[in-house]
């Protein structure tokens, strides 16, 4: 299943994009999944019909779904909870009743990633448009499952999972008692879940498309945008320059308006020429509401998705002594990045953004000998440990 991830800055219009964008391929025939994750029905008022907790029919071959981020959490905590009785009658704990629940916030995320994750992995439709938050809080909840599934393996690996049958003797030799059963069948659980998500996001068929109005403050959340999702190892197949004003304007306020956001996409065009489309939706003199307004919004069409994304280590060991670890992070800066070696792990920053990312192989056998950021790519230097490297390479 084609997979479309919209976001851009707060303000951008993003939500009508993703409804004009599911609009027009349901109109061609393709069975589209409309996700949002906002606690108001801004979707269902821009489409024109309500949105709610199931999934609903909006048009032909066009389906919306809200998640309810209220039950969901409802449910998932009445569950650990009775699991947990032991360990909370020990406690003294009392218990919590349904109808005092409320959503903790990232409640209206994580109900997202589960409808992401079920409507993936279901065979019902052909095209699924995500309507993401903002950029930086998208970002966190699409880097969100690799992340939960690194703690789980931290804090209850696997090794130690193996060793179930053992339990009982080494709580006796300790002194002190070890985790039930039900804990490790619930990380397992867990990880089965989040490895689900994971895979939709970072499936072939997923792109991300970026929405922005062009001006100054949406070209530093584009180009931020871009090095955030590149580090996610995110592709982006299209940024969609939204309420683009027409150049001829009688009204001169209107007019050096225009100016200022031809000025931007054309910065945008070169800079992001060897990155994704650019391409513009024009400023309707209205917020867009109903099929037909958003008819008139010429979206791009959802197309193959591009290739994946590589970060390929080349081997230079006969003429420098050195592999290069190539990482694509398009937009980033130079004084904002960090890298720190831990283990066989690798931590990249980059500006507001972080990933802990596993070493290749061949490189967990090395140690870092430098970095460059030239054209947009990260060249990280890793030399051979003699004591750790095969001998005769």
């Amino acid at each position: 299943m084609r997979t479309i991830l919209i976001t851009g800055p707060g303000g951008s219009g993003r939500t009508t994009v993703a409804a004009a964008t599911a609009l027009q391929a349901s109109r061609q025939g393709t069975r589209t999944l409309v996700l949002t994750a906002d606690r108001t029905d801004t979707l269902g008022t821009i489409l024109g019909t309500p949105t709610g907790p199931t999934p609903t029919e909006a048009a032909p071959h066009l389906t919306t779904w809200r998640p309810d981020a209220t039950e969901a959490f409802r449910t998932d905590l009445l569950a650990f909870q009775d699991r947990a009785t032991t360990a909370l009658d020990l406690l003294g704990a009392a218990r919590l009743d349904g109808e005092e629940l409320t959503p903790l916030p990232g409640a209206e995320e994580l109900a997202l990633l589960r409808a992401l994750r079920d409507a993936a992995t279901a065979d019902t439709y052909d095209l699924l448009v995500v309507d993401l938050p903002p950029t930086p809080r998208a970002l966190a909840l699409l880097a969100l499952p690799e992340q939960l599934r690194r703690y789980l393996r931290r804090l209850l690996p696997a090794e130690r999972q193996a060793a179930r049958a053992l339990r009982p003797v080494l709580g006796r030799l300790a002194g002190v008692p070890m985790p039930s059963e039900w804990l490790y069948e619930t990380a397992a659980r867990w990880d089965v879940e989040l490895a689900a998500v994971q895979l939709a996001v970072e499936d072939a068929a997923t792109t991300v498309r970026l929405v922005a109005e062009p001006g100054p403050a949406g070209t530093d959340a584009v180009r931020a945008a871009a090095t955030g999702l590149a580090l996610r190892g995110l592709r982006t197949d299209a940024l969609v320059a939204n309420r683009v004003l027409p150049d001829a304007s009688p009204d001169t306020w209107l007019a050096a308006l225009a100016v200022q956001q031809r000025k931007a996409l054309d910065e945008w065009r070169d800079e992001w020429v060897r990155t994704f489309d650019v391409r513009e939706l024009p400023h309707l003199g209205r917020d867009p509401r109903g099929a037909e307004d958003l008819a008139a919004l010429p979206v791009p069409a959802p197309g193959d998705a591009p290739g994946p994304v590589e970060w390929p280590v080349a081997d230079r060991l006969a003429d420098d002594g050195v592999l290069v670890w190539h990482i694509p992070l398009p937009g980033a800066i130079r004084e904002e990045l960090d890298l720190v070696r831990r283990g066989d792990e690798l931590v990249v920053t980059a500006g507001q953004f972080r990933r802990i990312v596993p070493l290749p192989s061949a490189l967990r056998r090395c140690t870092v000998d430098g970095a460059s950021l030239r054209d947009g790519e990260l060249a990280v230097r890793f030399a051979p440990d003699p004591d750790l490297w095969p001998r005769g390479r």
